[in-house]
């Protein structure tokens, strides 16, 4: 899909910015133990060491890295205890690391490793049987009970690479299920709301309509990111009651609330209770074509939810939203930074793997710009200065790193990617 020259080019970049996390910098010095403290960031994929062992992980398998800066990352990683209290999941705290070690160092530190799973085995159990109690009572759930970045979908994503086949993952998928069933409640948001309707609007602190709550249909924190992993789960045969009926039941309500505008289908980030009952958004065009909220992460889902399904007419009508919505540079122009979650980084990994599974070629026709458009950003920010996987230059350098060898390993699971 990229020819040697691109290949090279991606690889020189990626060459530079790895080259300029090969050292961690001196530890920070503070002794703050609140949730904010810049301490516990050393625990994340996002921002801190433990995604930067991923990428150098990944470049020692494709023979561009020593083990010992993986072993230096990681153990910046764990200088402090590890956090499994509720801001943990698999971007934060030990799920983190658990997935950090077995994607960095797959046969290195089976002890530490054996206790991490340990871990991670009773903090799914504890939330699994929080989240069904808590459907019991026919209440609603916060986002960050189901959602990828500290919810279960993301505890989901790290089992169903290092742990498919145990009853753990397939309890994930089970609740993941009942999370698509409407909530018999009785608030403003109704009978009408999808089971994943959240009581804890993160936009509400920016406008009041979001008082009663939303619907969130972003990848990082909305309904696309249950419907990757059921959707990747089922394509490698890991399948409990009810999926296919869940997966269709979400994939029905993003084609209910697809929205058609002159550069091709879109969107809306998230809905209030307003909205939901009229059924018209009040965003009126799409924003930013991120992997996290936008177009891109949103079709990407609905792809592999076809490829799941065996959905032909599904699989186009998901390829043909992404495939016009990378021809669309008034969308494009919206991305500025260059990062994976919301930047070009992410943009080129999500049109990258759902050019792999894609029936027609228009998706990767873009591919070459985008990675031009990458290494144009890339080119003017100062290497190391954003030094995390998912929100800085570590990121950067996996994607690229990934264009230039063909290999991946397990990090798009960080993305719900493949």
């Amino acid at each position: 899909m990229l020819n040697t020259e691109q290949r090279a080019a991606a690889a020189a970049m990626a060459d530079r910015l790895a080259a300029a996390l090969s050292v961690p910098p001196p530890p920070h010095g503070t002794h703050d133990d609140s949730p904010g403290s810049p301490r516990w960031r050393e625990q994340s994929l996002s921002k801190g060491a433990a995604g930067i062992a991923i990428l150098h992980g990944q470049r020692v398998r494709d023979g561009l890295a020593a083990p010992e800066t993986v072993h230096a990352w990681l153990t910046r990683a764990t200088r402090e205890n590890l956090t499994a209290a509720a801001g943990a999941g698999l971007w934060l705290g030990a799920p983190a690391i658990a997935f950090a070690l077995h994607s960095a160092t797959p046969r290195s530190y089976p002890q530490a490793r054996t206790r991490l799973d340990t871990g991670v085995t009773r903090l799914v159990e504890t939330r699994l049987q929080a989240a069904h109690t808590r459907i019991d009572a026919r209440q609603r759930p916060s986002q960050h009970e189901f959602d990828l970045t500290r919810g279960l979908t993301g505890l989901g994503a790290h089992l169903l690479h290092n742990g498919p086949d145990g009853d753990l993952l397939r309890g994930i998928l089970a609740y993941l299920v009942r999370l698509t069933e409407p909530v018999d409640t009785h608030d403003e948001a109704g009978a009408s709301a999808p089971g994943w309707w959240t009581r804890d609007s993160s936009a509400y602190t920016r406008h009041p309509a979001f008082a009663a709550g939303e619907a969130n249909f972003g990848m990082a924190h909305g309904c696309a990111g249950p419907l990757a992993l059921l959707a990747l789960a089922m394509r490698r045969g890991v399948v409990v009651d009810g999926q296919a009926a869940a997966i269709e039941r979400l994939c029905h309500w993003l084609e209910q609330w697809r929205q058609h505008g002159t550069a091709g289908p879109w969107w809306p980030e998230r809905i209030t209770a307003e909205e939901l009952h009229t059924g018209r958004p009040h965003q009126d065009g799409p924003l930013r074509p991120s992997w996290c909220y936008g177009t891109p992460g949103l079709a990407r889902a609905q792809q592999l939810a076809a490829l799941a399904l065996g959905d032909k007419a599904r699989q186009h009508a998901a390829e043909d939203a992404l495939a016009q919505c990378l021809a669309d540079r008034a969308q494009l122009a919206h991305v500025t930074d260059p990062a994976l979650c919301h930047g070009w980084a992410g943009l080129l990994a999500t049109a990258w793997y759902a050019a792999g599974d894609a029936g027609t070629p228009r998706i990767a026709d873009h591919l070459p710009h985008l990675l031009e458009a990458l290494l144009t950003h890339a080119r003017s920010s100062v290497p190391g200065d954003r030094p995390g996987l998912i929100e800085g230059s570590a990121g950067v350098a996996m994607i690229l790193t990934t264009l230039a060898t063909g290999t991946s390993g397990n990090w798009p699971a960080i993305l719900l990617l493949n």
